[in-house]
């Protein structure tokens, strides 16, 4: 039976931006492996000359390409704009992270050459998220091409329109026809992809519990890359702080920034409880002047929806679950028109309450006051998940203590939770991912090392245990 046709619409008007099938998985990867062979014994420069002329071509259409991410993901068009800047960014980011972790390298020892090669894996599947439908799959898409790979790529089916257009841009920088192929479709073509015998691996980004289901599919197939990046219930404490004022602009952008829908997003406040009170009002006050509104509004808002009526209705039953548990509304989540995705930002107090360990994927932050530092980092790291941890305030000793004790793969000092480098590693532990983190090293997960010992001619001789 056919599948009914994909649409992707507008959160804030419901506009259909783009329809279209579902994708055929078996002709995608059949295409991928048909251009594998030719694209892995292309010199590497000229690999990177087609990335680099991609990057040129997505800095032309910048414009364009922000406005439909904006369109198809509601997220304020200041926020978009920044998002094709790092698609753009990524190219020259992968092309040294190629040179630094995936290059070849050469020593000698006695006259024998000792050099270590990598080899791309072949055919690998991407499955893309829709909170940064662009940047993320992205991560992984050039460093796979680069690294001699081809590519299926599944993106979110809330946003299939960016995928399409990115992939528009790969195709007018050069690339060959097979090397990059969208496939697009629901989680059932995902798991499909994800499943397909001809894969040789799988770089996934989203949550948790597709992440653990991708993990139990991958089973056994030890002999396939899985990548894992999944999302975290991270903690931000705030502890000894002397500009009140600072620590709740901090707070506020690492829980409410992308309307919360940021995988490094902090989900749970935790406070000394002497400086609880005034922090809180700090940050409410905050809250009260975030502008929520459409990609375009002038001025432009801080809060765009979020991805549809579906994600809101799961996270006003969140919020709801948290308060019917115990929890003290500090700022309730509403939803200002119950036909659209759009949700003002909540704080909810939840101090002395055993709530389940999960990650709300919105703007949605709870608040714990402890009364020590001790119980501060017992909280904090109370969670299976462990992709990004904050401290705000205290010594240089004290987030050394705070960095030594944490569990996550992106811990920051006096700087929201959601900043992290594109020239680093980026990745969790727990939940949150397999450790194999993405960003810089994305490398090292897209291709395999080939170590050689090497001599022009044969040689060597049995020198101990023969007969004379």
């Amino acid at each position: 039976m056919p599948q009914p046709e994909l649409i992707s619409s507008d959160p804030c008007t419901a506009e259909v931006i783009w329809h279209g099938p579902h994708g055929d998985v078996d002709a995608a990867v059949r295409a991928a492996t048909a251009a594998k062979t030719d694209w892995a014994r292309r010199p590497l420069g000229d690999r990177i000359a087609i990335a680099q002329t991609f990057r040129d071509t997505v800095r032309q259409r910048a414009d364009d390409f922000a406005v439909l991410i904006a369109k198809e993901t509601g997220k304020p068009h200041w926020e978009t704009k920044t998002e094709v800047a790092s698609v753009a960014g990524k190219v020259d980011i992968s092309i040294a992270a190629q040179a630094e972790r995936a290059g070849t390298r050469e020593g000698s020892v006695q006259d024998i050459r000792q050099v270590l090669r990598h080899k791309p894996h072949g055919v690998l599947g991407v499955l893309g998220p829709y909170n940064f439908p662009a940047h993320l799959p992205n991560g992984h898409i050039v460093p796979a091409l680069l690294a001699g790979n081809t590519v299926v790529f599944k993106p979110s089916e809330l946003t299939p329109a960016v995928a399409e257009f990115m992939a528009g841009c790969w195709r007018d920088a050069g690339l060959p026809d097979g090397v990059l192929t969208v496939v697009q479709g629901d989680g059932a073509v995902g798991k499909a992809l994800a499943g397909h015998p001809a894969l040789d691996g799988l770089l996934f980004t989203g949550s948790a519990n597709t992440a653990s289901a991708l993990a139990r599919q991958y089973a056994d197939t030890p002999h396939k890359i899985l990548a894992l990046e999944a999302g975290g219930n991270n903690p931000l404490i705030v502890w000894d702080v002397e500009d009140l004022d600072a620590a709740a602009s901090i707070v506020v952008q690492s829980a409410y920034l992308s309307s919360g829908q940021r995988c490094t997003c902090a989900r749970r406040l935790i406070v000394d409880e002497g400086q609880a009170d005034a922090l809180i009002e700090r940050i409410a006050a905050l809250i009260d002047r975030i502008i929520v509104g459409a990609p375009f509004d002038e001025p432009q808002p801080f809060m765009g929806p979020v991805i549809d009526n579906r994600a809101a209705d799961r996270l006003e039953a969140g919020a709801a679950a948290i308060v019917a548990a115990g929890g003290r509304a500090l700022r309730p989540m509403t939803r200002p028109d119950r036909e659209r995705p759009f949700l003002t930002p909540a704080l909810i107090d939840v101090t002395g309450l055993s709530l389940p360990d999960e990650e709300l994927f919105g703007p949605l932050l709870k608040i714990e006051r402890v009364p020590d530092f001790d119980t501060a980092m017992e909280v904090a790291n109370n969670t299976r998940f462990g992709l990004s941890a904050g401290l705000v305030g205290g010594t240089l000793a004290l987030y050394d203590a705070f960095w030594a004790g944490s569990r996550a793969g992106v811990v920051n000092w006096n700087r929201p939770t959601t900043g992290a480098a594109s020239n680093a590693p980026f990745g969790g532990i727990g939940l949150s991912g397999n450790h194999r983190p993405s960003a810089y090293y994305a490398a090292d997960y897209c291709a395999w090392p080939v170590a050689s010992l090497e001599q022009d001619t044969p040689g060597g001789e049995i020198a101990t245990g023969l007969r004379d």
